[in-house]
């Protein structure tokens, strides 16, 4: 188990915002934080600290130009997401992402594109690629979301569907939505039907204290990764980046 540290792009600035309340329109947008810092200086403190296996994310339009910059400082070492295809995909690996990470490309129209991951397979092989299966509620079970985190899917997260993609990806990434951005708690629950990933797995939402961090280490059986966004205090948040970086 161990801390990922994040870059979340919105409008071209490093944001953070409550998950839920991302909308096509951004009528409901709630923001957390915004940095005057250019994405490129949170990429280049995570580089020379060795932190490795984080990730960008582009939280819709106009964010590619943020996103290259922190890839240029620090090339391979930051996974990428955010309406990523198999076309961009290649770019964005060429342009220094470790890797690309993918949700609704996959998970379109409620289900599983099959034919959309085995392309993608082909087109960057799946050591390239990791799945984003961050998902909400729904009737007792956690649904993956795709869209700005607004459209459900059929497909629930469990220990089966995690065994089943494996072969198609090198990792998986987890937003639990209901209480991303909020330092509300975490979902320990989600965090159980996580340890069970026959691949590396990191776990979003809610983490608001240091305690929570070993709640996570024991529902997750010391397999479960975590990032930190709100409650950062590179963020505005409590937790202080300079004891995460060494959390092992």
């Amino acid at each position: 188990m161990r801390f990922r540290p994040c870059i979340d792009l919105h409008g071209g600035k490093v944001k953070q915002i409550v998950g839920s309340s991302l909308t096509d329109s951004g009528e409901r947008l709630q923001t957390n934080f915004e940095s005057e810092l250019d994405s490129a200086w949170y990429a280049g403190l995570y580089r020379r600290d060795g932190l490795t296996g984080g990730h960008v994310i582009m939280l819709g339009p106009g964010n590619t130009e943020a996103a290259l910059r922190a890839l240029q400082a620090y090339p391979g070492g930051l996974q990428l997401g955010g309406g990523i295809t198999p076309e961009n995909a290649e770019r964005f690996l060429e342009a220094g992402a470790e890797r690309v990470i993918v949700t609704s490309y996959v998970f379109s129209g409620g289900e599983l594109r099959r034919d959309r991951l085995e392309e993608l397979c082909r087109r960057i092989g799946a050591d390239k690629l990791v799945l984003d299966l961050s998902c909400r509620r729904r009737s007792g079970a956690y649904r993956i979301v795709t869209d700005r985190w607004q459209k459900f899917t059929d497909l629930e997260v469990t220990p089966e569907l995690l065994r089943e993609l494996a072969p198609s990806c090198s990792e998986y990434l987890v937003h639990a939505v209901e209480v991303e951005g909020r330092q509300s708690g975490v979902d320990l629950e989600l965090v159980r039907i996580l340890a069970a990933s026959p691949r590396p797995v990191v776990y979003a939402g809610g983490i608001s204290s240091l305690t929570e961090l070993e709640q996570i280490r024991e529902a997750g059986a010391g397999r479960v990764d975590f990032t930190v966004g709100s409650a950062l205090d590179l963020f505005g948040g409590p937790l202080p980046y300079a004891q995460l970086k060494n959390y092992r």
